[in-house]
């Protein structure tokens, strides 16, 4: 038994195994994940880290020590790159994808812009062992004031071509027609997501906005947690890193192809792996609920 054997609700319901059907795995794509750290001995995710660094002061500062003290982190990274294991049958969107593990937020999920905007920084310059770069970069978090140097962090990560993706927030009051608003999500640049039950129906506590791109699965979804545990957790939080997976997906499969595609052509080419969203009375913004084909 392999990866291409495990179904869960949410790969099913974003067509992720259409893209295993066609060996496409996210092979070596690195995802840049800012959050509380990864736990990398899980064993959903031994082998899946390729790199990390602490920018808080967890762990006395030390930099070198990115190990997830919380457990957000180590959910967000097995949603996007979680691997087949004996032990269990949670597998994330592109199982052969890669972490780099930025530990901006310390244990009790705390933190600030400014490792916020240095993190990105860093995505951006970061070379593997290998040369590798970052490709994606999953932020499933957010602050509810516009900063202007966060704002040109994400401009910089764009403009080298690395797509942003970000959680949309869990601020939301029921109605579709308001607007609540979390930062870097609701900047432009980025790819904002919000948050769908497994009908993909709009949840009630996903913020909405006319900035959001894309939904996503973000209720009940089962994942890695500390000490080899699984959680279920819901929130845009879980959103954010299935439409990162997806992106590694794409990246994989136009990579076998020989196609080199920009930032744009990538967020182009994921609107096309969407369903369309329409309520009564209102067209959803954005491309619609993500759906690999």
């Amino acid at each position: 038994m392999g990866f291409k054997d495990i179904y869960l609700p949410n790969i099913i319901q974003i067509g992720a195994d259409h893209k295993w059907d066609q060996n496409i795995t996210g092979k070596n794509v690195v995802v840049s994940v800012l959050d509380t750290g990864v736990d990398e001995l899980h064993p959903n995710l031994s082998g899946q880290v390729i790199g990390g660094l602490n920018f808080t002061n967890d762990y006395q500062g030390d930099v070198s020590i990115y190990k997830d003290n919380n457990g957000h982190g180590t959910h967000v990274s097995g949603i996007i790159t979680g691997k087949f294991s004996t032990d269990n049958n949670v597998v994330g969107v592109a199982p052969e994808a890669r972490i780099l593990a930025l530990k901006v937020l310390d244990m009790n999920g705390i933190g600030n812009v400014k490792s916020l905007i240095e993190a990105i920084h860093y995505s951006i310059d970061w070379r593997g062992p290998n040369q590798e770069k970052v490709e994606v970069i999953n932020i499933s978090l957010g602050v509810k004031q516009n900063d202007p140097e966060l704002h040109e962090a994400v401009k910089k990560a764009v403009e080298a071509q690395i797509p942003v993706v970000t959680a949309a927030g869990n601020y939301g009051d029921g109605n579709i027609f308001s607007n609540e608003y979390l930062y870097p999500g609701a900047y432009q640049e980025v790819i904002e997501v919000g948050a769908v039950d497994r009908n993909n129906k709009i949840t009630s506590f996903t913020n909405t906005n006319e900035q959001i791109d894309i939904y996503a699965p973000g209720v009940h979804i089962v994942s890695t947690y500390l000490n080899g545990d699984l959680i279920t957790y819901s929130g845009t939080s879980m959103a954010a890193p299935h439409v990162s997976g997806a992106i590694a997906l794409l990246k994989d499969q136009v990579r076998s192809n020989r196609i080199s595609l920009n930032e744009s052509e990538i967020f182009s080419l994921l609107c096309k792996n969407t369903k369309p969203m329409n309520l009564s009375n209102k067209e959803i913004e954005g491309c619609g609920a993500l759906y690999l084909s």
